[in-house]
């Protein structure tokens, strides 16, 4: 009888993880979603490069990274790009797929690796706030070295072309160096930290809900 009773037991308690993961898989990808469709409410901001847009989806990465984990971030980030893709096709002949890969990443991976080895307010803060500088400084030579490049390759441009279209908008920005001072790095940091002011008032509230869910 005990045995018969341990067995139920064991047995209704894999049926009840197989029910989280289904849950929490069907969650990650909603987020994804989710992230695709603020994706699409992008937009330039004064003075900054125009061929940059801001926008808000890395909300949903870093609080699906923050609930579920690195691996969830990264399948968020990925299901984002694809929905993009299918959505509006590539605008940048794939370039500006690739760029958002890398700096999502940069941005949501370590902050959630620094909040998962002690999960307080203080170190999510602090993640965040270390990811948004690290993901300006990638940004620099991804968009120098690799992304621009790239695509003014593929279309028959160069550097100059996009310096003076960033000098159209803000004549401090004049060569590469001063585009990646006064255009590259401002942006980005404006983008990632108010991604992670948002991110940081939701968490709390979110979670509680989606993981009331997931757990019922």
């Amino acid at each position: 009888m005990s045995q018969t009773n341990e067995t139920l037991t064991r047995s209704a308690a894999a049926g009840r993880k197989a029910t989280v993961r289904v849950k929490t898989t069907a969650f990650v990808g909603l987020m994804g979603a989710l992230s695709a469709v603020l994706m699409l409410l992008r937009f330039p901001i004064p003075f900054m490069p125009p061929f940059m847009s801001f926008d808000l989806s890395g909300v949903m990465e870093m609080l699906g990274g923050y609930m579920f984990g690195p691996g969830a971030a990264f399948c968020i980030i990925v299901v984002k790009i694809m929905m993009q893709l299918v959505i509006q096709g590539s605008l940048s002949l794939g370039t500006g797929e690739i760029q958002g890969l890398i700096l999502s990443s940069c941005y949501v991976l370590p902050a959630v690796f620094i909040y998962y080895k002690k999960k307080t307010k203080g170190r999510a803060a602090a993640g965040m706030a270390m990811s948004s500088i690290l993901v300006s400084v990638v940004a620099v030579f991804t968009n120098l070295y690799m992304i621009i490049p790239f695509y003014a390759n593929l279309m028959g441009n160069t550097m100059d072309d996009f310096v003076a279209m960033c000098t159209a908008v803000n004549p401090m920005m004049k060569d590469a160096m001063t585009m990646a001072l006064f255009g590259i790095v401002p942006f980005n940091l404006i983008k990632y930290g108010a991604t992670s002011v948002v991110t940081f008032f939701l968490y709390k509230k979110l979670s509680k809900l989606i993981k009331g869910v997931i757990e019922r």
